[in-house]
């Protein structure tokens, strides 16, 4: 799952022909790693398999915030980011492989398998209909022409928050959206688009504001109800990312990067460990069949936090993340040295 542009590391074996890598796109690693928080905070009462229907005003305040604030904001940068990082590993891969497309389905199997492992644990999760997603949608897509693939994103986006109820029915037009972004050449001038930044937050904003207002005043059990929920939750999306590039540009950048980065390289990693890590602790902590968000909402913050310090110290040593690594070895079936040292002189 890493969704930026490959690193050094990531290369075939040694006798292929190779080719100066560009560099990672950082902010996009950020941005990753700030939707990994997000969506650790909506999915840990589905791991430790907590009460929901529970009617006190602790339950009801943390859970207002999280359906108002946080639910459906993440998912979708997610998709968005995995499309993207799709269009860009296919144009390095070709530069090293006869057969990139190969390569990818290669990628995309192991990781519905992962994610199918991972359904034991965490049923729900997102590494399946991802990867059976990519198999179906993205990897047939990269044959068709950039203005086809727009097109195919923003009416499939569209129509699954106006004409459904979005969650996993918007995963095939986030996937396009992400791909043609990529291939437009956005991804890696970002740099020079902040005043197109400036003017989609500046619209987006307000929109995402007034649809929190109608989600929260519009009666859940309405007919409408699961819809306004997930155009709430695009637009939400739409201006958190954003207002983090943004601020990435900001004196705020640094220490803000400097969390959020290695979160973000070590996405899938961090995604695998934050379940176990739930899932150890939710019996020590009397979470299931349980009402105490609160204490859930510490746990999170405590695994987000062990993960970030984790993160910058492993990513000073190694190229990857655990996973991420064994990820890239399936794909080019050869071990990908992992080490810095190792990696540079390879």
């Amino acid at each position: 799952m890493n969704l930026t542009t490959p690193a050094p590391g990531d290369t075939a074996p040694t006798s292929a022909p190779r080719r100066e890598t560009a560099r990672r796109i950082t902010a996009l690693d950020a941005l990753r790693g700030f939707a990994l928080c997000g969506i650790l905070l909506v999915n840990i009462n589905q791991i430790a398999h907590m009460d929901q229907v529970n009617s006190t005003l602790h339950w009801y305040l943390i859970a207002k915030f999280l359906d108002l604030f946080v639910q459906d904001r993440f998912f979708p940068i997610f998709c968005f980011l995995f499309g993207l990082s799709f269009a860009i590993f296919l144009d390095s891969a070709a530069q090293r492989s006869d057969h990139p497309r190969l390569l990818l389905m290669r990628r995309l199997i192991a990781l519905g398998l992962l994610g199918a492992a991972h359904q034991l644990l965490h049923p729900g999760e997102a590494l399946e209909p991802y990867a059976i997603i990519g198999l179906v949608i993205l990897l047939p897509a990269t044959w068709l022409p950039t203005w086809l693939v727009l097109t195919g994103g923003l009416l499939g986006t569209v129509a699954s928050v106006t004409l459904a109820a979005g969650g996993i029915l918007s995963i095939p037009g986030l996937f396009l959206l992400g791909l043609a972004v990529a291939r437009l050449g956005i991804a890696h001038t970002l740099d020079r688009r902040t005043g197109q930044l400036a003017a989609v937050l500046a619209l987006s904003a307000p929109a995402a504001a007034a649809a929190v207002w109608w989600q929260h005043t519009y009666s859940p059990v309405g007919p409408f109800a699961t819809r306004i929920a997930a155009e709430a939750g695009l637009l939400g999306a739409l201006a958190y990312a954003t207002a983090l590039l943004l601020l990435l540009r900001t004196p705020l950048g640094r220490p803000l990067s400097a969390v959020l980065e290695p979160l973000g390289r070590m996405a899938l990693t961090n995604y695998l460990t934050a379940t176990l890590a739930v899932t150890a602790a939710s019996p020590l902590l009397g979470l299931r069949d349980s009402a105490r968000w609160g204490t859930a909402m510490l746990l999170a913050a405590g695994i987000l936090a062990v993960q970030a310090v984790l993160s910058h110290w492993w990513l000073r040593r190694f190229r990857y993340g655990p996973f991420e690594w064994c990820l890239r070895c399936v794909t080019w079936w050869s071990i990908v040295p992992i080490t810095r040292s190792l990696a540079a002189a390879a």
